[in-house]
């Protein structure tokens, strides 16, 4: 046990350390940009109620930790689709291949479509005939690498781009993470079925500054004096904006190993720097049949002690169908209850080879 002693000294000094970074007051509800990267991708993260940061080991790894690619056992490529609220879609697709020698690499991309809107104006509140769209995206380059079998970091870069009709603004930012296996409280003794410890930093970065030919205007500087120039082109600067950084360290165990079944239970703590401070709760049971596949069954609860949440209890679940030569395909369901908003579908496919 002796190797596990400096993991567990350095958890409180970084929890610490991330706490006095990101620590504000008061709470700054409505205060960063691109929030669609505060939403939750991949279902069955999302049916965990989110506490999935030490309990992902797929390529969802990519938004929720990237340490859980260095747990990949095979190359993966997924794609999840999420209707939102109001008309808004949004999906979420990564592809990840394991370099047994080098560690694991993998690609995603986040993207969120506004509709077609109207444009407005305050003369023509009706609509002026035109119609524009919005739209939200996230470019994600990952790696990561199990440094002992025990042990396995990850990191993520990151192109984030939102536009608004004529008008765009963007962000370079980095996800940090590790997983940590233990045999603690492992029912086998083994160190995959113990205490496992994941934490992640995400949307570490630039902020967001709106620019674009809509920003334009002809604007008569001086109007109480003739003889100077009466439509001068002025560009009117928005302000920047930060991206929502998030904070996440969590635990998960299995209580139940069986040789067909599994229970897997897991918490999360969020540090975020536009809310109240949460906690997410999730527990997933597995029946395993070898050589055919195997059935998820997934529920948890999701912003438990944050400030005026509308999130509530989630449920979901998977079926991996596997074939010859390790390979399968996944299928993975989540529901999400927010409140007065309603609720949230969201479907997902899992191509394991």
């Amino acid at each position: 046990m002796k190797k596990y002693q400096n993991v567990f000294l350095l958890i409180p000094a970084l929890i610490l350390l991330s706490t006095a970074l990101f620590a504000q007051s008061p709470i700054r509800v409505g205060t960063t940009s691109a929030e669609f990267l505060d939403i939750g991708y991949g279902p069955a993260g999302c049916a965990l109620g989110d506490a999935y940061v030490s309990l992902v080991s797929d390529i969802s790894s990519v938004y929720w930790n990237p340490a859980g690619l260095s747990f990949m056992n095979q190359s993966q490529v997924m794609f999840s689709y999420q209707p939102w609220l109001v008309d808004i879609n949004t999906f979420f697709t990564a592809a990840g291949v394991v370099l047994p020698k080098y560690g694991t690499l993998a690609f995603s991309l986040i993207g969120v479509n506004y509709g077609e809107m109207k444009v407005t104006t305050v003369e023509m509140q009706q609509g002026t005939g035109e119609t524009f769209f919005a739209s939200d995206y996230a470019f994600n380059f990952s790696y990561a690498r199990r440094l002992a079998t025990w042990f396995g970091f990850g990191a993520s870069a990151k192109y984030v781009r939102s536009s608004i009709w004529h008008t765009s603004a963007s962000a370079l930012a980095l996800d940090l993470g590790v997983l940590i296996q233990t045999p603690f409280f492992s029912p086998t003794g083994s160190e995959k079925h113990g205490l496992k410890i994941g934490m992640s930093l995400a949307n570490y970065g630039t902020r967001m500054e709106y620019r674009g030919v809509d920003l334009m205007r002809s604007v008569d500087i001086s109007p109480n004096e003739a003889g100077n120039y009466k439509d001068s082109k002025v560009n009117f600067a928005t302000d920047e904006w930060e991206l929502p950084l998030i904070f996440r360290v969590g635990i998960s165990f299995q209580p139940i190993v069986m040789t067909h079944q599994q229970f897997s239970i897991a918490v999360d703590a969020l540090h975020v720097n536009n809310n109240s401070e949460s906690i997410n709760l999730g527990a997933e049971f597995g029946l395993i049949a070898p050589g055919v596949g195997k059935l998820f069954l997934r529920g948890g609860y999701r912003a438990l002690f944050m400030e005026d949440s509308e999130f509530g209890p989630t449920f979901g679940m998977g079926v991996l169908k596997q074939f010859f030569g390790n390979s399968g395909i996944q299928f993975d369901y989540a529901y999400r209850d927010i409140g007065i908003l309603g609720y949230i579908n969201t479907f997902g496919v899992n191509v394991l080879f």
